[in-house]
């Protein structure tokens, strides 16, 4: 379990560390700033949810969306305490410290940020944060885990 909570806490900072950065000192005076044709940091603040649906609830919205995320995250901690596999105590960890350092920016500031902003051609992707890539990245571990790690286990 403290694989986990360990983790959650890194993912948490990380995050907080590079929206505070990007915020205050990258984005300072300037609401975009340009790195290549496909990456660009943005300031874009998001009251919704992933893809900014549910964008346009306010208050209620942001009370709302962080008690949805703190009962996860209470879900995820009870399976992280029971867990055994140091894999999924990891992507555990980014799941909870990525929800958590969102549910930190609705509260704090009555939006998450997102500033990493990534297009090809005319497709554009919506901007995201750390804590973002952080929940994809431990949701995806679980997947590969139940689908190929866990599957080898059972057939041996």
């Amino acid at each position: 379990m403290l694989l986990g909570i360990y983790t959650a806490l890194a993912v948490l900072i990380v995050d907080q560390v590079t929206k505070y950065w990007v915020l205050n000192d990258v984005l300072a005076e300037r609401g975009v700033v340009v790195y290549s044709s496909f990456f660009s940091l943005v300031r874009a603040w998001n009251t919704g949810v992933s893809f900014s649906m549910f964008n346009n609830w306010g208050t209620a919205g942001v009370i709302a969306l962080s008690l949805v995320s703190l009962t996860i995250v209470v879900f995820l901690l009870l399976w992280l305490k029971s867990e055994k596999e140091r894999i999924i105590q990891v992507a555990l960890g980014f799941i909870i410290g990525g929800a958590c350092g969102n549910v930190i920016d609705r509260v704090r500031l009555g939006a998450v940020f997102d500033f990493l902003d990534f297009s090809v051609g005319d497709y554009h992707w919506p901007a995201f944060n750390a804590a973002d890539s952080f929940i994809c990245i431990g949701a995806g571990l679980i997947i590969f885990h139940s689908l190929f790690i866990r599957q080898a286990e059972v057939k041996q």
